[in-house]
């Protein structure tokens, strides 16, 4: 995965789904789903395939996500 991927994942927990757009890190907006290619979730998500899950550290805890789909602009 590099800049412009876009990785659809659900959380393992809630099923809840999101989208996020790897960029680069002045162009993060976490509102539009725009991460960091040095953020804790894209660390986590970078080498991953369609159907693994990817354990990420945060604030709250570890939270897996598995990933649904991968796209590159």
């Amino acid at each position: 995965m590099t800049f412009g991927t876009i990785i659809a994942v659900a959380d393992e927990d809630t099923d809840e789904e999101q989208t996020f757009t790897i960029v680069g890190p002045y162009e993060t907006d976490i509102s539009k789903g725009f991460i960091s290619t040095s953020s804790p979730i894209a660390r986590a998500l970078i080498g991953k395939r369609v159907g693994d899950s990817a354990e990420v550290a945060t604030p709250r805890g570890a939270k897996s996500y598995e990933i649904l789909s991968i796209a590159v602009m």
